[in-house]
C-alpha cells in the first residue's frame, strides 16, 4: 500500500471527542480513494492530517512506506510531496493560466517548467490556454486549471477536497468522470472527499463511509451498495428502507417472511439461528422492488420523484410498512394510487431488529 492509515485519531484542543477515531484503510500506487459522508463526519479533517495540516493525537500515516505523521511527529505537506486541489479552486485571478500553473514549480529551468505547463494543460484538456485569466474560464475549466496545477510539480499524492461543490449538478458527474481519467493518465494516487455519492461512484477505486468520526466500510462501490458493513452504510449508500423480516427453514430451505411475502431462492441469506427467533431487519433497495400490476401485493403511492428514465416511487404498505421502488417512467402512476408490487431480491441484508 503506497497510503496507510493506522488507528489515526485527530483531536482538536478545543474538543472533547475526537474529529477522528481509530481509522485505519489502505490505498496502493496510482489508485482513487473517495472519503465520503454526512456534514461533520470527519472526513475533511481526515483529509487534512493526510496532508500534514492537522496533528495525529495518536495512530500513523505512511507514505510509500515512509512515516510522515505519528503522536509527536508530523512532517510539513512540502515534505511530504502532496498536491492539494480545494473546493474554490484557490487560482491568481491576476496570473494566466499558464502562471497559475507554473506557480509551484518556479525552481525548475524556464524551459523545462514551460514545457512542464504545456504537458499538464494538455492532460486536463486546456492545451494552448495559457495566456488566457481565469475569469475568461468556465468554472469547469477553472477546475482543470487547479488540477493542472497540483499535478505540475508530480505530487505523491494529490488530494481532492470537495473540488466539484461549486459546479452544478450535471457538471459535477462529468467532470468527476473527467478527472479520473487525467488521475488515471498521470498515475497519480489521489484522496478524494466528496458528500455525493454519485461523484465518489464516478471517480473512486476505494470508497470509505465515514460517520462520527469513525470509518464504516473501505470497499468498492458494487460492495457499499450490496454488502454494506453497518446499518449506517445501508441507510446511506443508495436508495433502500428497512422493514422486519423472519428467517425460517421451511422443507430444507431457508425462506425470509416478509411484508411484501417470502423471500427465497436466493444465492445468499443467514441461517435462522443467525438472529434470536429469526427476526430481523431486511434491507430492501428500490431495485428489489418490481412493479407488477398482477402482484398479490398492493402498495399505495405517497412519494413520486421523476429522474427522466425512471421515477422513484415511495409506497406504503396495507401493513403499514414503507418501501421505494424504481419504476419506468412510462409508468406514470398518480399520488394516493394503488399498484401491484413484488420483491425481486438474490441476496438479502439483515441487521438485528433496530
Amino acid at each position: 500500500m503506497f497510503l496507510e492509515v493506522l488507528q489515526l485519531s485527530v483531536t482538536y484542543a478545543n474538543q472533547a471527542t475526537a474529529a477522528v477515531r481509530n481509522v485505519s484503510f489502505g490505498l496502493p500506487a496510482g489508485d482513487i480513494g473517495v472519503l465520503i459522508g454526512p456534514s461533520g463526519c470527519g472526513k475533511t479533517t481526515l483529509l487534512r492530517a493526510v496532508a500534514g495540516l492537522e496533528p495525529a493525537s495518536s495512530g500513523e500515516i505512511r507514505l510509500g512506506g515512509e512515516v510522515v505523521s505519528r503522536t509527536g511527529l508530523s512532517l510539513p505537506p512540502e515534505s511530504r510531496q502532496v498536491g492539494m486541489v480545494f473546493q474554490d479552486y484557490a487560482l491568481f485571478p491576476h496570473l494566466s493560466v499558464g502562471r497559475n500553473v507554473a506557480f509551484g514549480i518556479d525552481h525548475l529551468p524556464r524551459a523545462d517548467r514551460q514545457n512542464r505547463v504545456a504537458e499538464v494543460l494538455e492532460l486536463v484538456g486546456l492545451a494552448g490556454q495559457e495566456s488566457r485569466f481565469p475569469h475568461e474560464l468556465s468554472g469547469g475549466q477553472q477546475q482543470r486549471v487547479a488540477l493542472a496545477r497540483a499535478l505540475a510539480p508530480k505530487p505523491r499524492l494529490l488530494l481532492l477536497d470537495e473540488p466539484f461543490s461549486n459546479l452544478d449538478v450535471d457538471l459535477r458527474e462529468r467532470l468527476a468522470h473527467e478527472v479520473r481519467g487525467i488521475l488515471k493518465a498521470a498515475n497519480t494516487t489521489a484522496l478524494f472527499v466528496t458528500h455525493d455519492q454519485l461523484e465518489a461512484f464516478a471517480v473512486g477505486d476505494s470508497i470509505g463511509v465515514m460517520n462520527h468520526g469513525e470509518l464504516h466500510q473501505w470497499d468498492n462501490a458494487y460492495t457499499l451498495y450490496h454488502r454494506p458493513a453497518t446499518r449506517f452504510v445501508a441507510e446511506f449508500i443508495g436508495h433502500g428502507v428497512f422493514t422486519s423480516a423472519v428467517i425460517q427453514e421451511v422443507a430444507g430451505q431457508v425462506v425470509v417472511q416478509t411484508p411484501l411475502g417470502p423471500l427465497d431462492n436466493m444465492t445468499e441469506c443467514p441461517l435462522p439461528n443467525a438472529y434470536p427467533n429469526g427476526t430481523c431487519d431486511v434491507l430492501l433497495r428500490a431495485d428489489d422492488i418490481v412493479h407488477d400490476d398482477d402482484a398479490p401485493v398492493k402498495a399505495q403511492i405517497m412519494r413520486k420523484a421523476f429522474r427522466g428514465a425512471e421515477f422513484l416511487y415511495t409506497l406504503r404498505l396495507v401493513t403499514g410498512e414503507t418501501v421505494m421502488a424504481l419504476v419506468p417512467s412510462h409508468h406514470d402512476h398518480s399520488l394516493g394510487e394503488w399498484i401491484g408490487i413484488r420483491p425481486q431480491v438474490d441476496h438479502v441484508v439483515t441487521f438485528h431488529r433496530d
